[in-house]
């Protein structure tokens, strides 16, 4: 197996961050562009189901939140950057909702896994609150990670193998270009 460049000079020591944006396909699309991002896995968090079925989940019954679980090089890319780029990405104003999919489980959350995420997250929201990124105060929930269960396969890299479909380029493309625009030194190559 060939590595690509930026595989090449990964550190040992990854970190995993936990993020619910609205629909996991567009987050799952963003995050895996970056530089330092190992891995994104599309699923569920937040919840009270155990191994939630897809299904389940859209009922809005489980609890869950559609998320995305990264693996990520913080010597190349940080949590801080992460969150930054999160913030930016999708709507962090709205409660329960991104767009036209409505209900707990499109909640933007952000599952931290230790004090230090839990402290970056608070003081980020602060910021772009405090500059007015955002016409409206954020209502990301910040609480702790409890689990994540890994989706169907058939949403894993959705938007890599789907990108032709009107919902990709309707929904998705936008995100990604708001991602070329305000980050593109942070594109893998």
């Amino acid at each position: 197996m060939t590595q690509r460049p930026e595989q090449a000079s990964i550190s040992k020591a990854l970190e995993v961050a936990t993020f619910a944006a609205g629909c996991f396909w567009c987050t799952e699309a963003v995050f895996d562009q970056l530089k330092g991002v190992v891995k994104v896995v599309s699923g569920y968090s937040g919840g009270n189901t155990a191994n939630p079925s897809y299904e389940e989940v859209c009922t809005g019954d489980t609890g869950h939140a559609e998320s995305i679980e990264i693996t990520f090089d913080p010597s190349i890319i940080s949590f801080k950057d992460l969150l930054q780029i999160f913030f930016t990405t999708h709507d962090p104003t709205t409660y329960n909702r991104q767009g036209g999919d409505v209900g707990t489980q499109y909640r933007s959350a952000v599952f931290y896994h230790n004090p230090d995420q839990e402290k970056t997250a608070r003081q980020v929201i602060q910021e772009f609150n405090d500059s007015k990124v955002w016409k409206k105060p954020i209502v990301t929930e910040v609480v702790a990670y409890r689990e994540f269960y890994k989706a169907e396969d058939y949403h894993q890299d959705y938007y890599a193998k789907n990108s032709r479909q009107p919902y990709c380029r309707v929904v998705i493309e936008p995100k990604i270009a708001k991602l070329r625009e305000h980050y593109r030194e942070r594109l893998k190559q």
